[in-house]
């Protein structure tokens, strides 16, 4: 199925289906993501017209056959897991619960990330800063189930409430959708692109996980034993696929009283105030 865009959902679909049963829940975020991602194309054939992206693919493939492997161990057969990651998925299928879903689920994506960088680096500059945000953001979800002060501050209490993937709440944090046009290739600009973000989007990248990158990635690449996770910064800006030489496009997001109001709040400042890449002049927040 790995040409049929839709046979991938129906296998991620199954997957909870058969792994964990209805009543977990589980599964809600994945899917919502994944639903996106059909919509946009890029879980399409390579040979289609439009093709879809190389790397959404090889992603999104690392997932389903990290889970499908660790279902048929799970069953009993025969062999071992060819990888930390499916281990999580058996660990998770055994005891399906929430800290247990998001470490599978982010060793798989991690994994993907850092095995297909080849392929992140034939894209568009523009998908490019969409990987990175969905990086940051299922990590940062991660740490407020497991971690919260880490990622929200003062507000700690609000984490695991928000972040339990059997919530739908969790899909407005992992949601794609609300912050960048939903064609592929993106056809707008690289600044336009980041300027025209939805605003809640907007306070979620800059205003609470920004500030936090190196800690949360530090924090994830122990969780999910991927030493190699924090390399993906630059001095705390996000660097996956991405040259030094355009760190600077990072900063052009961090306009808006709301950003360091929702910042001071939970105990940290802006990544642009503490930054001598903060440019003087910006355009202002629409």
């Amino acid at each position: 199925m790995r040409d049929e865009a839709a046979e991938r959902y129906a296998l991620a679909q199954e997957f909870y289906r058969i792994a964990t049963g209805p009543r977990h829940q589980y599964g809600r975020a994945e899917l919502s993501f994944m639903s996106w991602s059909l919509a946009r194309g890029v879980l399409a054939p390579e040979t289609s017209d439009p093709p879809g992206s190389p790397w959404w693919r090889a992603v999104n493939e690392r997932l389903l056959r990290d889970k499908t492997e660790a279902h048929l161990l799970s069953a009993e057969a025969t062999g071992t897991a060819s990888a930390r990651s499916v281990e999580y998925w058996v660990d998770f299928i055994r005891t399906p619960e929430p800290g247990r879903w998001y470490r599978a689920h982010n060793a798989s994506i991690v994994a993907g990330y850092l095995q297909h960088e080849d392929l992140a680096a034939t894209e568009p500059q523009v998908e490019r800063f969409m990987m990175n945000v969905a990086l940051l953001r299922v990590l940062f979800t991660h740490a407020m189930l497991v971690q919260p002060r880490l990622a929200l501050g003062r507000l700690a209490a609000l984490g695991p409430l928000m972040a339990d993937p059997r919530h739908r709440t969790v899909q407005m944090f992992l949601d794609l959708g609300r912050s960048f046009p939903p064609e592929y290739p993106v056809a707008t600009p690289i600044e336009e692109t980041i300027l025209d973000e939805h605003a809640l989007a907007r306070m979620l990248d800059y205003g609470l996980i920004a500030p936090r990158l190196p800690a949360l990635y530090e924090f994830s690449a122990a969780s999910l034993d991927q030493p190699r996770l924090t390399a993906l910064l630059d001095d705390g800006v996000p660097a996956y696929a991405w040259p030094h030489a355009d760190r600077q496009i990072w900063y052009v997001g961090n306009t808006g009283p709301h950003l360091r109001a929702i910042a001071r709040a939970t105990g940290v400042r802006l990544l642009w105030e503490l930054s001598p890449l903060a440019p003087a002049h910006r355009r202002p927040h629409r």
